[in-house]
């Protein structure tokens, strides 16, 4: 062997070496997070009385459950193939739901031939001597149906040592039922539609499907395995965006040794128009290069600003949202005649932005700095004037000092063209999470909010973009499995999807 091909060789087995390690870690780290799921839902069946759910708390743990044992199925079967070297034709049996699907739905066939089928003898063409049948559950709009994929195999008849077939496609679920569109439907349901697998397993019984939580846990899990790395090229989008909104709303996670829940966060970050601890507030933002924080008045957010970072102290913007919210409330409760003034001069500042919204930033400061920075000028000295008239304790004067408090930031969007009046950008986002969680009531387990939130993440960036959440995981997912490179993820992010729905897997 020369040099050259002895050194290419030593770089092929060290990249071998690498993405077997790659590979291992992510199984190890998935094992790890089933484990910690795993041991709270033993210390309930097994603990004291007093550390016990109620039957009724179960079905989101258990969801939870499933959804990390898929995730860990995913990365284990990954590094079992970078381990072995095992082909797409590694024999693979269901575990789940065993049995044959039903005759009355439409059988969709695909037929994968291999790349040649002449004989590598010079014998001539071969003769089918066979196929491997498989059907997966696929779905499109208001239709189930059966699609059918057969492999034919070809030997030759003037002898006996060639017999060639294609090799299977890689699948999320290795000889499962689902198709990609399949499992992204399920995906969107719940996390996008706030339908609890459970439901979904009762819609889909009525269509004569038996398809348990379990096993549809199984499947989102796995495929939020896939899916991390466009996640993850999402987040990096964030971090490198000079302005950003953040908000966040609750989101209980059972507690088992105290009976009930304690309260957990999500955080929702929003880096465009398109769409409660400080500390998890900076954690969250560690590695943003922006500068400019468009939230409301939470004082999680100080922490922020007080941060010292290389990229200087983050700018808050505050949300004038907020502030009408708390005047609406008094006007509401005790018919203030200030709450309603304060009202109007707000309205006004909604009026001019009307006008100039969809135009250039250099349009909308302009249009500001004559409309809109008279009336905020004297709406300070007017506040300040009925908050020295008011009982220093009331509702109103709390409203009151809200918005002096953080003056500073809501006038900040006279200062930039960029920025806008409020939140609403990120708090359109985030406003599902509380449908879900109604629906759901809380979440099963910390690993099962985080893989919650990725999903939700993932979902809401569609519908930014305008694109259909379905199509775009169900493409996206093959694409991943059809091997597209980790060096050109970017061509896999929402808002670059443009592709018509397909109806193959």
């Amino acid at each position: 062997m020369t040099d050259t091909a002895l050194a290419e060789e030593n770089a092929r087995l060290r990249a071998k070496l690498a993405e077997t390690e790659a590979s291992l870690a992510e199984a190890q780290e998935a094992q790890r997070r089933l484990e910690s799921i795993v041991a709270e839902l033993r210390r309930e069946k097994f603990g004291r009385a007093s550390e016990k759910l109620d039957p009724e708390q179960f079905n989101l743990p258990l969801e939870d459950v499933e959804i990390a044992q898929g995730v860990l199925e995913a990365a284990q079967e990954k590094a079992r193939r970078a381990l072995k070297g095992a082909t797409d034709d590694t024999d693979r049996t269901p575990k789940r739901n065993r049995g044959h699907l039903p005759k009355h739905l439409p059988r969709i066939e695909r037929v994968i031939e291999p790349q040649s089928i002449l004989c590598p003898c010079g014998c001539g063409e071969m003769a089918k001597i066979g196929e491997d049948v498989s059907e997966r559950l696929d779905i499109v709009p208001a239709q189930l149906r059966v699609l059918v994929t057969r492999r034919p195999r070809y030997a030759c008849r003037r002898c006996s040592g060639a017999v060639v077939q294609a090799h299977a496609p890689e699948r999320v679920v290795p000889g499962g039922l689902p198709t990609e569109a399949l499992i992204a439907q399920v995906i969107v349901s719940k996390f996008g539609d706030h339908l609890p697998f459970y439901r979904q397993a009762e819609i889909y019984k009525r269509q004569g499907i038996a398809l348990d939580r379990a096993t549809l846990g199984n499947w989102v899990g796995r495929a939020c395995f896939h899916l991390k790395p466009v996640v993850e090229q999402m987040r990096s989008h964030l971090k490198a965006a000079d302005r950003i909104f953040m908000d966040e709303t609750r989101a209980p996670v059972l507690d088992p040794g105290r009976r009930t829940t304690k309260t957990g966060w999500f955080w929702a970050i929003v880096s465009d128009d398109r769409g409660r601890g400080g500390v998890h507030a900076v954690r969250l933002l560690e590695g943003y290069r922006g500068r400019f924080l468009q939230c409301d008045g939470y004082q999680a957010y100080d922490a922020l600003a007080a941060q010292a970072r290389p990229e200087g102290s983050w700018e808050l913007v505050h949300c004038w949202t907020h502030v009408r919210r708390r005047f609406v409330k008094r006007m509401e409760t005790d018919a203030s005649p200030i709450a309603e003034e304060a009202l109007r001069q707000i309205a006004q500042l909604y009026a001019i932005e009307a006008t100039v919204r969809g135009r250039a930033p250099e349009a909308r400061l302009a249009a500001r700095a004559e409309l809109a920075a008279p009336i905020v000028t004297a709406f300070r000295p007017w506040l300040e004037a009925q908050l020295s008239r008011i009982p220093r304790s009331s509702k109103l004067a709390e409203d009151i000092r809200y918005a002096l408090g953080i003056w500073p930031g809501l006038t900040r969007f006279l200062e930039d063209g960029r920025f806008e009046l409020d939140t609403n950008p990120v708090e359109n986002q985030i406003r599902p999470i509380a449908l879900t969680r109604k629906n759901a009531l809380f979440a099963g387990h910390e690993v099962g909010a985080e893989n919650w939130a990725m999903l939700a993440s993932l979902i809401a960036t569609c519908k930014m973009s305008d694109v259909n959440p379905i199509d775009y995981i169900a493409q996206t997912l093959r694409a991943i499995l059809d091997g597209h490179p980790r060096s050109r993820i970017e061509a896999l992010m929402p808002w670059c999807f443009d592709r018509p729905s397909s109806l193959a897997a």
